[in-house]
């Protein structure tokens, strides 16, 4: 009798240890994250207001770099930390994909849609963005929203440091010389309705590459409607009246705040300019440039 207890005993410790008590966890880990591959593999055009949708054709370079993706994602391989402790995995169930926090607008400075869909079909150039919106309004997406593009460079905003991995970049077709087209901007207007919605970004958060990248880039140009984006929802403007800002205002600290690298200040506050004064360019620092930069700073 004592050895059948023994037995009885040997076989429960050996079921139990072999059992995952994460089983479950495990398997809806591994059913959402199939979800989230779909999600990030999806190429479907999307229909937006007044816009002539425009399909790339598929390349062996795109979806090679999308196995790879989907991989990464999936990756579980235990680590060993330099203390010799090994990390383990244990699958939670309450996760999703990393949402887009930002929206970057530049110009291509290139000639044509087509040409701009050719560079950044080129593995050399080692640049693209989400999407291209032609002179006409036509819409080109390029990439998944989820994933990240190579549009922004060595930009920075606040303390993100990393603008390509919180953004979504748009290249509007435009030499920096010519004004934008209405139907361009039309297409813009709605494909922002859209990613507003789609991720809550912030009014704030729709900027231009020569705010994240001072003295670098000057994209979008002067000629760029920034008033119209901000009274449509996209982005914020100074109001028409301007409040006198108080006598001992620190100019750079506010430029920091708002959320430009001010370590060349006047190249900070010339991108400012670019942005929300448009008549002049010059890194001087006159009433009505202190008092919208104090305008601007009190809407963050």
């Amino acid at each position: 009798m004592t050895k059948i207890f023994y037995y009885l005993l040997f076989a429960l410790i050996v079921t139990s240890c072999a059992t995952n008590p994460y089983k479950k966890s495990e398997k809806v880990y591994d059913e959402t994250l199939k979800t989230l591959k779909e999600t990030i593999s999806s190429k479907e055009t999307v229909a937006l207001p007044v816009v002539t949708t425009y399909k790339i054709t598929d390349n062996r370079s795109y979806a090679e770099k999308l196995i790879n993706a989907k991989d990464s994602i999936s990756k579980m391989s235990l680590t060993i930390l330099k203390n010799g402790v090994n990390t383990e995995w244990i699958s939670t169930v309450n996760f999703n994909l990393r949402k887009p926090n930002f929206v970057i607008i530049h110009h291509t400075a290139q000639d044509s849609i087509q040409q701009t869909i050719k560079t950044f079909t080129l593995a050399r150039t080692q640049v693209s963005a989400h999407y291209v919106i032609g002179d006409d309004g036509r819409v080109v997406q390029m990439l998944n929203d989820y994933l990240r593009a190579w549009h922004a460079g060595n930009g920075s905003w606040g303390k993100n440091t990393d603008i390509n991995s919180a953004s979504i970049g748009i290249e509007l077709d435009n030499n920096g010389s010519e004004p934008f087209s209405e139907a361009q901007i039309n297409s813009l207007l709605a494909l922002l309705t859209k990613l507003k919605k789609d991720y809550n970004i912030p009014d704030q958060n729709i900027i231009g590459h020569s705010d994240i990248a001072p003295r670098r880039k000057v994209d979008p140009s002067v000629l760029f409607p920034w008033q119209t984006l901000a009274e449509k929802g996209f982005g914020i403007w100074p109001d028409e009246i301007l409040e006198q800002a108080p006598t001992n205002f620190n100019v750079e600290q506010a430029l920091r705040i708002i959320g430009y690298n001010t370590k060349n200040l006047a190249a900070a506050i010339t991108a400012f300019k670019l942005h929300f004064i448009q008549t002049d360019l010059t890194p001087l620092l006159d009433e009505k440039t202190i008092n919208t930069i104090y305008n601007i700073y009190k809407k963050q």
